[in-house]
C-alpha cells in the first residue's frame, strides 16, 4: 500500500491522528506493536485506543472547567475519541466516564473500516529516516525506539510512574454498609435516581488504621536506576499522599464532605452528617459489574493490597478483577526538543503526538494526536498553519508542550486554567465561566478564519 503518512503508535494519540488525517483524504499507515507478539508492561489487549489506568475523562463541564472545555473543542473537531466516549458512556456524576471495552472496540471499528487507513501489526525500531511520519508511541515506548528518539534528541528522557487503581467485583461489595451518592448530588442524566458513585465510610479510627495500613505496607522494590524518578501529581500513589501526612488522604481522594452518609451517628461520626473519610467506587463498565477506587493509584504489592482493601467497610469480602500497579512513563524535552508544529527540530519530517510530548492525562494526550493531525494534513496540502489561539483549551496546552514551559523543569501537565492567558479584569467568581466563553467564541473565529473545518461530514 501507498500512503502519504506513518503514524506509529495506536493509543489514544496515534488513533486520534489518523482519523483526522484519513477524515480529510489522506493515506495513513498505523503501526502499533500490540498484536504483533510484542506487549506493554501495562495494556492487556491489542485494541487500538486501549485505556490502561483510569475509564474517566474527567469533567464534562465545558461551562468552567478546562478538561471539560477541551471536550468540547475535541467535539467541534470531529474528535474520533469523543465520539467513541459517547458510544461507551457509563454514569459518573458530572464526569465523563466509559465502558473501557466498548470504547476500544468502538475506535477499532472506526478506524479499521476507514478506506484511507491501513493497521499494520509491527514494531518500529527506529525513527524513519525521510517521510511524513507522526510518533504517538505513548509513555511506555519500546525501548529500541525510545533509544532511536534520545539519539535524534540529544536529550536524555524526562521520566515519571503512573500507578493503576485497582477495580472490584460490584457483586462482592457489601451494600448494607456503603451507599450510592454522587458528592453535592451532583449526577448525569443516565444516573440511577442516588447518584454515580458507591461511597464506603469509615470513622476516625478506622481511617488513622487504615493510613498506618498504607505507610507500613510492603510497596513494590524500585530498581537502583529509578529511584530519582519524580511521580507526577495527578496519579500520585494513595500510599505516597498518606506518607505526607495523616489529613492528606482526608482532605483529597478520602474527603467526605457533600455526602450524606445514611448511616451516620454521633458516636461514630461525630464530625455531624458527613463521614469522617470515605472511600469512594466508581463504575467501570456499562454493566456496572466493575467498580474503580477513585484515587486509589498504588504501588503497593498484590498481597498487601488485598489484606488493606478489605478492612474498608463494605470491602471485606472484596473481589479483584484487577488490583492496582506501577508503570514508567518517559517524555521528552518538549519545548527544547519540539517545534511549534510538534515537529522534531532536528528532523522536522517527524512529529510527536500525545503523552509522550510531556502533556498528562487521557484527553490531553487525544487532543494533541488530534492537533498533530490537523497540523500534517495543512503541511501536505500546501497550507501555512494558522496557530490555535492560546486562549483555546488546545491553544494553551499546545502552548505549555512547545514553548512556554520552562524546558529545565519542564514537566507533564493536565490541561488547567493556569495555562490560559489570565482574566485579570474578571472577578474571580466568574472568571472560568469568562475563560471558557472566550475559548468557544475564539475557536469558532478560528474555524472559520483558517479554512479548517467543524465536525466533517
Amino acid at each position: 500500500m501507498t500512503y502519504d503518512v506513518h503514524i506509529i503508535g495506536g493509543g489514544l494519540a496515534g488513533s486520534e491522528a489518523a482519523w483526522q488525517l484519513a477524515q480529510r483524504g489522506i493515506k495513513v499507515r498505523l503501526s502499533e506493536m500490540r498484536g504483533s507478539g510484542e506487549m506493554t508492561p501495562a495494556h492487556q489487549t491489542d485494541g487500538l485506543a486501549e485505556l490502561v489506568c483510569s475509564n474517566s475523562f474527567r469533567s464534562d463541564d465545558d461551562t468552567k472547567n478546562a478538561v471539560g472545555l477541551l471536550h468540547h473543542e475535541m467535539r467541534e473537531l470531529d474528535s474520533i475519541v469523543m465520539r467513541a466516549g459517547e458510544v461507551a458512556r457509563v454514569p459518573a456524576g458530572s464526569a465523563m466516564a466509559v465502558d473501557r471495552d466498548v470504547f476500544s472496540a468502538e475506535v477499532d471499528k472506526a478506524l479499521t473500516g476507514h478506506p484511507n487507513i491501513t493497521i499494520v501489526r509491527e514494531r518500529i525500531d527506529t525513527l524513519p529516516e525521510a517521510g511524513m511520519t507522526i510518533v504517538a508511541t505513548g509513555p511506555l515506548t519500546a525501548q529500541s525506539l525510545a533509544q532511536s528518539i534520545v539519539g535524534a534528541t540529544g536529550e536524555d528522557r524526562l521520566a515519571f510512574f503512573d500507578a493503576i487503581a485497582p477495580i472490584i467485583h460490584h457483586d462482592s461489595i457489601d451494600m448494607s454498609k456503603c451507599w450510592i451518592q454522587s458528592r453535592w448530588n451532583k449526577r448525569t442524566e443516565a444516573s440511577n435516581e442516588d447518584g454515580d458513585y458507591i461511597n464506603c465510610p469509615m470513622t476516625k479510627e478506622q481511617y488513622l488504621a487504615f493510613h498506618q495500613g498504607l505507610v507500613d505496607g510492603e510497596k513494590t522494590e524500585f530498581k537502583e536506576w529509578e529511584k530519582d524518578t519524580p511521580y507526577f501529581d495527578g496519579c500520585m500513589p494513595i500510599e505516597v499522599m498518606a506518607e505526607r501526612g495523616v489529613e492528606t488522604l482526608r482532605y483529597g481522594p478520602m474527603k467526605g464532605v457533600g455526602l450524606d452518609n445514611p448511616f451516620d451517628t454521633n458516636e461514630d461520626f461525630p464530625q455531624g452528617r458527613w463521614p469522617y473519610a470515605v472511600v469512594q467506587l466508581r463504575q467501570d463498565n456499562k454493566l456496572g459489574t466493575l467498580w474503580n477506587m477513585v484515587g486509589f493509584q498504588t504501588k503497593m504489592k498484590y498481597g498487601a493490597q488485598v489484606e488493606l482493601f478489605r478492612t474498608i467497610p463494605g470491602l471485606e469480602n472484596a473481589e479483584f478483577a484487577r488490583l492496582g500497579g506501577l508503570h514508567r512513563n518517559t517524555f521528552l524535552n518538549s519545548p527544547q526538543v519540539l517545534d511549534r508544529q510538534l515537529r522534531l527540530k532536528a528532523a522536522p519530517h517527524i512529529r510527536f503526538a500525545g503523552q509522550v510530548t510531556g502533556c498528562e492525562g487521557y484527553v490531553e494526550s487525544s487532543a494533541i494526536g488530534l492537533v498533530a493531525g490537523m497540523m500534517t494534513a495543512a503541511e501536505i496540502a500546501g497550507r501555512d498553519w494558522r496557530p490555535l489561539p492560546a486562549s483555546t483549551a488546545l491553544g494553551a496546552l499546545l502552548s505549555h508542550i512547545t514553548g512556554d514551559a520552562d524546558a529545565a523543569t519542564f514537566q507533564p501537565m493536565n490541561v488547567n486554567f493556569g495555562l490560559f492567558p489570565p482574566l485579570h479584569e474578571v472577578k474571580k467568581k466568574q472568571r472560568k465561566e469568562a475563560y471558557t466563553s472566550r475559548a468557544k467564541n475564539d475557536l469558532k473565529a478560528w474555524l472559520s478564519e483558517s479554512n479548517e473545518i467543524a465536525v466533517p461530514a
